[in-house]
Order: structure tokens, then C-alpha cells, then sequence
């Protein structure tokens, strides 16, 4: 992760969200989240739009979450695109 294998930076992030093996973190997963996400991770992405509609590790801004998940849901994420349409967005 710390060599920038974006993989290894979305899982550190599900670690530091579920506390497995770490403290549960939410800044500290929304941060990994972010490295993978910037790289193009379609799953990073989600979860970090997420992180963002929610609040959770960083302050909340429900633009910028969509703004993460939409990047997500072009890239063919379903979970995504079923967050945005049971939020009212198109993608």
C-alpha cells in the first residue's frame, strides 16, 4: 500500500473501516480509500463517496460523495449506480 499498489491502499482501507487487524478508524480508511480512488479504483471510489455522503473519517459533503460515487458507477461499479439511483441520481 505504501508503494502505491492501489489494491493493497482499498484494502487497508476495509481494515481501517472494520477495524480488522487495526484500530476501526474511519479518517484513517477514508485516507487509504482516497489513495486507491485517485489511482482510478472504481471500489475505492464508492467507498470513499460514501465516506464523504456519510461523514464518516472526514467531514461531510454529500456533493463531493456523489461526485466520488458517480466516478464509481462509470466505471461499472453496481453498487454504485444503485446507490445513486436510490439517492435520485443519474450516473
Amino acid at each position: 500500500a505504501e508503494q502505491g499498489h492501489a489494491d493493497a491502499q482499498y484494502n487497508f482501507g476495509v481494515c481501517y473501516k472494520k477495524g480488522e487487524g487495526v484500530p476501526q478508524d474511519y479518517a484513517e480508511a477514508a485516507k487509504w480509500y482516497r489513495k486507491a480512488a485517485e489511482q482510478g479504483d472504481a471500489q475505492a471510489q464508492f467507498k470513499l463517496g460514501m465516506c464523504y455522503y456519510l461523514g464518516q473519517g472526514v467531514p461531510q459533503n454529500k456533493a463531493v460523495g456523489i461526485k466520488w460515487i458517480k466516478k464509481a458507477a462509470q466505471q461499472g461499479n453496481e453498487y454504485a449506480k444503485i446507490a445513486l439511483e436510490s439517492l435520485g441520481e443519474t450516473w
